[in-house]
């Protein structure tokens, strides 16, 4: 029978979720790192909230782990890294608080529009101060979401119906799905410039963090109120103090900090400042959802294989997974580096499969493309809920069979709609294995998909090669692998190069001066 430890405190239904499904379980909340250390060999699974911090060594410590449940949407205390380099599952429960973390922002809301928790300290205080606290209406109020994903349109629902009007930003909102939800859709230097109210409910990536920068709460309406209850870091928490106090904004309402637990934070103290312990998931409901969640997933996969809600494999079941599991890695590549290059403009997705793999089950290759694509954008994508998170944008997402075998025994093509029109990659598996790029937005190029590496479109003359290879060695970047193609000769052509440290902005800068050049992008995989 499996065993599973729950190592935090967990809703009492989770146990009883688990021994009836057949596994059994040890309900263990406190425990010491070195004690967990100790006895976590025993055990199958591991449930856990925010409390356990799953390291390396407390995965070396535990030889028959095969899946570690997080009730809950973050996964920041579990390396998973590593517990994938040891072949153990990990899951979350990613949308079994959205309701409670939009209430929260909403409360939030009201607690900045009329100062609530100032007057209660100075009520409570004897002072009775009914003159000081001047609130405003939320009635008639724009509010500005920074991301209107699953969240963030519970909560334009419930803006809508205190009779706010809603604006949003949202890199992947479709016009479609802006009116469905009945926001007006917007660039973000309007949203600033508009807004009465700002709420964030995007994750934190390379593309948001600091999003309200000190050159963007700038350009807000002067006494502006922003609440953030999605993530620390995408707010410039030192240019908000300062805002706070110029009265550039007239309030803000954080339950999420750069630094936690925040014992200590430049904000602390500023007026205008309401602050909340991260409690964007704490409510009674959510947290008996998480637990449900979490126990069923975990007993599907332990008992019967299902795999749900995994961030480090895709859904399978056990008699598909030694079949697809290749050509998982091939369409989550290509999902990635189309999703690298394009995914800001896109607007759908055709995936196409010929040869073998059009023999196989393609929702998990499709799964795995929505994955790669959407990566760039939210830190709690998988293969389960991409599928889901697509959808709610209004993405289109389109697959096509063929039976015909072409150039490659077996072939994936993704295709993305664009304003700029359609952009596609395809690829196949070497001897059924190996994943390979074999074209690249019409460009035959073969290429290995892996770590770090740079994107170059450039004019096909005489000694670019050597130019590149010349900027690179003085950069000090090792290259691994160069991978060429070209349209015709002297037209465009396309380098794909792996290297073996980070591409940063200096770089870029100096490969996008190169005579010749068209543009120039990092990629990761």
């Amino acid at each position: 029978m499996p065993k599973v430890l729950i190592s935090d405190p967990m809703d009492p239904k989770a146990a009883e979720i688990f021994r009836a499904g057949g596994v059994e379980v040890d309900e263990k909340p406190g425990l010491t790192k070195d004690e967990l250390k100790a006895i976590i060999g025993e055990y199958d699974g591991l449930a856990i909230r925010s409390a356990t911090k799953v390291t390396p060594d407390l995965l070396e410590a535990a030889p028959n782990l095969k899946v570690i449940g997080r009730a809950g949407i973050g996964v920041d205390n579990v390396d998973i890294p590593a517990a994938t380099a040891r072949g153990i599952v990990v899951m979350n429960t990613p949308f079994g608080n959205s309701i409670t973390t939009a209430e929260h922002a909403v409360a939030m809301m009201f607690a900045l529009a009329r100062e609530l928790p100032e007057a209660n300290a100075s009520t409570q205080a004897g002072k009775w101060e009914k003159n000081r606290f001047m609130g405003v209406e939320l009635t008639s109020k724009t509010l500005g979401l920074i991301g209107a994903g699953n969240i963030g349109s519970i909560v334009a629902d419930r803006a809508l119906g205190l009779r706010m009007k809603v604006i949003a930003y949202d890199p992947f909102l479709t016009p479609e799905r802006a009116v469905d939800l009945g926001v007006e859709k917007v660039e973000l230097d309007e949203l600033l410039a508009r807004a009465d109210f700002i709420t964030l409910h995007t994750p934190l990536t390379d593309q948001t963090r600091n999003i309200l920068s000190r050159e963007n709460i700038a350009k807000t309406k002067k006494g502006v109120r922003i609440v953030n209850c999605a993530r620390g870091g995408l707010i410039d928490e030192v240019a908000l103090k300062e805002a706070l106090e110029s009265g550039q904004v007239a309030g803000a309402a954080l339950d999420v900090f750069v630094e936690e637990p925040a014992k200590a934070n430049p904000l602390f103290g500023t007026p205008g400042l309401v602050a909340t312990p991260h409690l964007g998931a704490s409510t009674t409901e959510a947290q008996v959802n998480v637990a449900i969640q979490v126990a069923e997933q975990m007993s599907e996969f332990l008992t019967r294989g299902g795999v749900t809600n995994a961030l480090n494999m895709p859904s399978l079941s056990a008699e598909e997974a030694p079949k697809l599991k290749p050509y998982m890695a091939l369409a989550e590549k290509l999902g990635s580096l189309v999703g690298q290059l394009e995914g800001r403009h896109a607007s759908g997705v055709s995936i196409e499969v010929e040869g073998a793999a059009a023999q196989l089950n393609q929702k998990p290759i499709t799964g795995a493309v929505l994955a790669g694509l959407m990566k760039v954008y939210s830190d709690t994508v998988n293969m389960v809920n991409a599928p889901f998170l697509a959808k709610e944008r209004g993405f289109d997402v389109r697959e096509v069979r063929h039976d015909r075998e072409g150039d490659y025994h077996t072939l994936v093509r993704v295709s993305v709609q664009t304003p700029q029109g359609e952009k596609t990659v395809a690829g196949t598996l070497f001897a059924n294995a190996a994943p390979r790029l074999v074209d690249m937005f019409g460009i035959r190029v073969e290429a290995e998909l892996e770590g770090q590496m740079i994107y170059i479109v450039n004019d096909d003359t005489p000694g670019f090669i050597g130019r590149l290879g010349t900027t690179l060695g003085e950069a000090g970047v090792n290259i691994g692998t160069f991978s060429l193609g070209r349209r015709a000769a002297g037209g465009e052509a396309v380098a794909l190069v792996s290297v073996d440290s980070q591409v940063g902005d200096d770089l870029v800068a100096r490969l996008s001066g190169l005579p010749g050049v068209r543009r120039v992008e990092p990629l990761r995989f």
